[in-house]
């Protein structure tokens, strides 16, 4: 994607009635990743955006027209979920939520999948320090993970 055309994406608070499009871009964005196992069914993935995530968090989306291209979902100081549509990487938009986001937080906390080599340079680009290798048993994945801390 075109820097410029990241322009044309607006960040907003998201609300309930976003719940599916924020699934299908969760879905799209995992479905990306040639390692990562599927364990949910599109149905899954709307009841967990719609009855976990959006009660429970704050979350806002990036939208392209009226299309949900992105979107993060914050807890406490936790990052719980950062995911972009596929066609809408490397445009500046997980930049600009990640900053929306945390932009008044002291200490902010996360875990990324340690074969996600894109998300992990993305994260370090914005000051993430890696703190804790994990075996993957912490997870529903039962993929080797990192925990990434960024103080400021």
């Amino acid at each position: 994607m075109k820097a410029a055309a990241s322009r044309q994406v607006v960040l907003r608070r998201a609300n309930q009635a976003d719940a599916g499009g924020i699934a299908r871009t969760m879905r799209a964005a995992l479905a990306s990743f040639d390692w990562m196992p599927v364990l949910h069914t599109p149905d899954e993935d709307l009841a967990f955006i719609a009855d976990r995530v959006l009660p429970r968090q704050i979350v806002a989306v990036a939208e392209a027209g009226e299309n949900i291209v992105g979107f993060i979902a914050v807890k406490g100081e936790w990052i719980e979920q950062l995911y972009l549509d596929p066609a809408f990487t490397g445009g500046g938009i997980g930049s600009r939520l990640l900053a929306q986001a945390v932009e008044t937080m002291p200490v902010v906390r996360l875990y990324c999948f340690q074969a996600n080599s894109g998300a992990r340079r993305f994260y370090e680009r914005h000051g993430f320090q890696a703190e804790v290798f994990g075996d993957g048993s912490g997870n529903e994945e039962k993929l080797p993970d990192i925990l990434y801390v960024r103080r400021r």
